[in-house]
């Protein structure tokens, strides 16, 4: 399963993960299943709106380096704007996990390197899929967020 993280804290928060989700449907990716919708505590860069989260779990014929250039092509459809790293953006589409695929490249890493460092995207990612394992370690994502929190 391919899973895709969406972050928003500007303007209608709800409304833009609505039009990304549409987007996407519209750029060869079909959602099988959805996360809860979280609202989360900015990461690295804090001085900025909370966000509003949630993973979708997908289907699609696109590699990965075409599913990342559409997932691009959607947050620039949108208007996202990179004024600060890290920082304030209407969409933010993330390739989280591809099968079980381990990709790095100057463009795209898989699996995110922010999984383990994100409980919310680990939350969402067990909702999902409780049996959900990295491809990098074999692990459990359930077992790296228990071990996070003991």
């Amino acid at each position: 399963m391919i899973f895709i993280g969406i972050g928003t804290n500007l303007g209608d928060k709800r409304k833009n993960i609505e039009q990304a989700r549409r987007l996407m449907t519209e750029n060869q990716i079909r959602i099988v299943n959805s996360s809860s919708i979280d609202e989360t505590e900015p990461v690295d860069f804090t001085d900025q709106p909370r966000f509003l989260n949630q993973i979708v779990a997908v289907e699609t014929l696109l590699g990965p380096d075409e599913l990342f250039e559409v997932l691009q092509s959607v947050e620039k459809e949108m208007k996202r704007v990179k004024l600060i790293k890290k920082g304030p953006r209407i969409i933010d589409l993330d390739l989280l996990l591809y099968n079980d695929i381990v990709h790095k490249s100057d463009k795209l890493s898989i699996p995110h390197p922010g999984i383990r460092n994100r409980d919310f995207i680990l939350k969402h990612l067990i909702e999902l899929d409780s049996n959900l394992t990295c491809p990098e370690t074999g692990r459990k994502y359930l077992e790296i967020y228990y071990v996070k929190h003991k």
